[in-house]
């Protein structure tokens, strides 16, 4: 899942650490064995001779791959200080102390200051971030021929992430009301705030799905009725009754390939890319289905809600210790008096996207571990060693990622293992073939699985939810990427 990434620049405020932003060639396989779903067993028994797919991975790294995935990730480095530079400028050119001055003059009650100063903020902000956001989400796209995106279009979708931030931090007074947590309790502000997060990534959460993703794509139902019929029977066999199958031009925007899991309750979806539905055969989707019907199983929204609720106390606390120091000595500078005037919003963004970097290799872990444990339970589910391999291939090919980047790459940008990691997992992990149980799906546990139901979406998926190249191995996508 994942709301806009434009809306981060005021996680410090809003606690809105949603970073959840929580996928057909033939070969052999060996004979389907008892609790194997027949189909896909039949089937992957059919194909041909063996392929050496790690050569293969390795082969489709082409330079030109290579080049992306590298710029890719010195803009995963580059960004959180080239937003640190932006709410510098704001600072010390006095901009923001005028913006506060603007707004005082066009509204009196604090929410009517708060909400003119965070218009004032986006739309300055944007500007003064364009030149990145424009290079990473557009130039550097179509340079390699991922975006099938008019410039009109990128700006159009930015402009509605702006509205979003605006929405959501303004219009619902989370703002207004953090900055009174502020004044009336500076030295324990951060922790209150920090008590305020698990309720609002719920929220986030429940409202992506529903209310931010249908404004950047269009939702229809999957007209290919024998793979939404497929799909819902593996669904069911996972003990996850499902009800509606869905798909979403996110064709309209790349030609990326990409499935994640988002929502919960009404909300609750498993979403795939139209461009996957196209790129991949069907035993494929199947597998990556099982990846996605993992997630929730395993019930990994919920644990990433707890997870990052947790990590976003951490970052408050970090932002406070630096915070009040700096708002005593640079304050005067800076054209305010104390931490609680909504001039220095650009300080607290500042320091919010300086602590978010340091955490990210405990967040980026985090994420790693659930990904592999859905690997895990989709091949235990379909037991497509095969398809699930020829899945992570393409997906990694078509989205031009590293499939062996450096430990320390890894280790600070990557949400999912590495490509040629999860290759090699899918292909040697065959328990059932020793007459083993699985480590996360048994048939004998079914019966009892929650019969809580869930919509599976075959998505064209949008903007709104740019969760992590998921089936790809990549890392989290900054903003407008």
């Amino acid at each position: 899942m994942a709301a806009r990434d434009m809306l981060s620049d005021m996680r410090v405020l809003t606690l809105a650490l949603a970073l959840l932003a929580l996928v057909g060639h033939a070969h052999a396989q060996p004979a389907p064995v008892p609790g194997a779903p027949a189909a896909l067993s039949a089937q992957s028994a059919a194909e041909g001779p063996p392929r050496d797919y790690l050569a293969e991975v390795r082969a489709n790294f082409t330079p030109e791959n290579r080049a992306y995935a590298s710029a890719r990730v010195a803009l995963g480095f580059i960004e959180p200080f080239y937003m640190v530079l932006v709410s510098a400028i704001l600072l010390f050119t006095g901009l923001s102390a005028r913006m506060r001055d603007l707004a005082h003059a066009l509204g009196g009650r604090r929410y009517a200051r708060v909400l003119a100063y965070l218009v004032l903020y986006s739309a300055v902000g944007f500007v003064l971030a364009l030149p990145l956001l424009w290079y990473e989400g557009f130039a550097l796209e179509h340079r390699y021929g991922l975006s099938n995106q008019s410039l009109g279009a990128w700006l159009g979708e930015q402009g509605k992430i702006v509205m979003f931030e605006v929405l959501f931090l303004g219009v619902i007074p989370i703002l207004a009301l953090a900055y009174r947590s502020v004044e009336r309790h500076p030295r324990s502000w951060w922790l209150r705030l920090g008590a305020w997060s698990l309720p609002l990534i719920i929220a986030m959460v429940l409202v992506d799905p529903l209310v931010i993703e249908p404004a950047f794509n269009k939702f229809t139902p999957l007209a290919d009725q024998h793979l939404k019929a497929r799909i819902l029977a593996l669904a069911e066999r996972a003990g996850v009754p499902a009800r509606k199958v869905y798909q979403v031009d996110r064709s309209a925007q790349t030609n990326k390939y990409n499935a994640y899991v988002s929502g919960f309750g009404p909300s609750q979806r498993v979403v795939l890319w139209d461009t996957t539905l196209r790129g991949m055969t069907e035993d494929e989707i199947l597998f990556v289905t099982g990846h996605e019907i993992g997630h929730y199983r395993l019930l990994h929204i919920w644990k990433g809600i707890v997870v990052f609720s947790g990590t976003s106390l951490i970052v408050l606390l970090l932002t406070w210790l630096a915070a009040t120091p700096l708002a005593r000595r640079f304050g005067p500078r800076w054209g305010f008096g104390s931490l609680h005037d909504v001039a220095s919003v650009p300080l607290l963004a500042a320091l919010l996207d300086l602590s978010v970097f340091l955490i990210q290799p405990a967040t980026m872990a985090f994420s790693r571990r659930i990904e592999h444990e859905a690997d895990i339970f989709a091949l235990e589910l379909t037991h497509a060693n095969d398809a699930g391999a020829r899945a992570f291939i393409k997906l990694g090919s078509q989205n031009r990622s590293d499939p062996e980047p450096s430990r320390w790459v890894e280790f600070f940008e990557y949400s999912h293992p590495p490509l040629a990691e999860r290759v090699r997992f899918a292909i040697e992990y065959r328990p059932w073939e020793q007459g083993r149980p699985g480590r996360l799906y048994r048939e004998d546990r079914r019966r009892g699985a929650s019969q809580a139901p869930i919509r599976v979406t075959v998505r064209h998926a949008g903007p709104a939810t740019e969760a992590a190249s998921l089936m790809a191995g990549s890392r989290v996508p900054k903003r407008g990427a």
